[in-house]
């Protein structure tokens, strides 16, 4: 039995790339997982890189990004390859499935509130006559 379910930040933004010929989409991205005993009482994460294909890697792509809590279930996954001084490299990654998005958000729409300075909040004021009345605010 090979499964694999983590929970973690992404420590970039995913990497989608589609594969000449087939088109197939595939993202890359890696979560950082928190330990849950640390030594010494310091925090510590493993980094594990995630790959995702198709449909999934086109929303993880588009929906995902750094620092936001995402969920994976899949399998691990061991590849090697020579490398170009000519030893072997090899490369444990986990193969995703699923992908969770526990913290939504479109990359563009929150690149847009977090350039956004004069983002307007509502305030509510008690005049005493009606239970409250909303009064929309320039942030300052």
């Amino acid at each position: 039995m090979n499964k694999v379910v983590l929970i973690g930040r992404l420590t970039k933004d995913p990497d989608l790339q589609f594969l000449p010929g087939s088109g197939k989409a595939v993202t890359k991205f890696t979560l950082a997982v928190d330990r849950r005993f640390s030594r010494d009482g310091q925090q510590e994460a493993d980094f594990i890189p995630i790959v995702v294909w198709n449909k999934i890697a086109e929303s993880s792509a588009n929906y995902l990004s750094r620092g936001k809590l995402a969920g994976v279930a899949g399998r691990i996954q061991t590849r090697s390859y020579e490398a170009k001084d000519g030893t072997r490299r090899y490369i444990t990654e986990v193969v995703a499935d699923e992908v969770q998005f526990l913290e939504w958000g479109d990359k563009k729409q929150q690149q847009q509130r977090d350039n956004n300075d004069n983002a307007d909040y509502i305030e509510v004021e008690d005049d005493g006559d009606i239970p409250f009345n909303l009064a929309v605010s320039q942030a300052a």
